[in-house]
């Protein structure tokens, strides 16, 4: 059997869980894999890009290089045609896809979360803010967009009829409010992009971050009482999505919810 050397890219990625899961999901499907961790400052992005992808069959992409990456590629299919940011790339012809679409709407459903008809406020306008905006318009959400670069709201609104671009935030109520924006991660760990107020009209707070376990955000929205969701079930879904891309395979959501909580129950020994 044929090992895969993987990897997953971006600005920082020193604190990702992605070679973990990665692994767990490739062993339990039956297939082999390498998974490293490819951290490239932004400046340094053009000139690494290729020395950091030679010699691996796959790779993963993450902040901020989901749309960056894609003049890079040779072909881009599925969801990352209709999200225009990619999140997943065979190197054998540099085909990239998104799955963190399918991994963010399985981890909704997963928690219950019904988005058909619901109102909902994304906070980021990038490649996750972009995955999720799409994903909740399909799913028959009314969705408003907010992005401290106002312009790239009114951007992604032109692209995805139905999006309401906000140029400022107001204290209206929202049935699920997310934060697709890194805020809370990394060098801004313990900050959160809204407050008590932006967050107190929520029935749901979900924040595609996934360390740490809690972000400011999540515990904001926790103190007013409202259901919260870390990324994590994301995180592990879509690369489930991605294995089912790199090795072929047809995906299946019962085994993805299976696989996730066995991960959930090895990591808690």
């Amino acid at each position: 059997m044929k090992t895969l050397n993987l990897a997953v890219i971006g600005k920082d990625v020193s604190q990702s869980e992605s070679p973990e899961m990665h692994s767990f999901i490739a062993q339990s499907m039956g297939n082999c894999i390498n998974y490293k961790k490819i951290s490239i400052p932004e400046e340094q992005f053009e000139s690494s890009f290729e020395n950091a992808v030679a010699g691996l069959d796959g790779f993963n992409v993450t902040i901020p290089y989901k749309l960056t990456v894609i003049p890079y590629l040779k072909s881009v299919t599925g969801d990352a045609i209709a999200f225009g940011a990619v999140n997943t790339v065979k190197t054998e012809g540099m085909a990239g896809t998104n799955t963190d679409g399918l991994g963010f709407s399985l981890m909704l459903k997963s928690n219950g979360v019904e988005i058909n008809g619901k109102t909902v406020l994304v906070l980021g306008a990038g490649g996750a803010g972009r995955s999720a905006a799409k994903k909740l318009l399909d799913g028959g959400a009314k969705v408003s967009l907010y992005d401290v670069r106002y312009e790239n709201c009114v951007a992604l609104a032109k692209e995805f009829d139905g999006i309401v671009p906000l140029k400022n935030l107001t204290a209206v109520p929202y049935d699920v409010i997310i934060n697709a924006t890194g805020i809370g991660m990394h060098n801004t760990q313990g900050k959160s992009p809204v407050g008590e107020e932006i967050l107190k009209g929520c029935t749901v707070a979900v924040d595609l971050i996934y360390v740490p376990k809690k972000s400011r955000f999540l515990e904001i929205a926790e103190s007013l009482g409202k259901k919260i969701i870390n990324g994590q079930a994301m995180l592990f879904y879509q690369a489930y999505y991605a294995e089912c891309f790199y090795f072929g395979c047809r995906a299946d959501e019962a085994e993805a919810k299976r696989l996730f909580e066995s991960y959930l129950a090895v990591k808690e020994k």
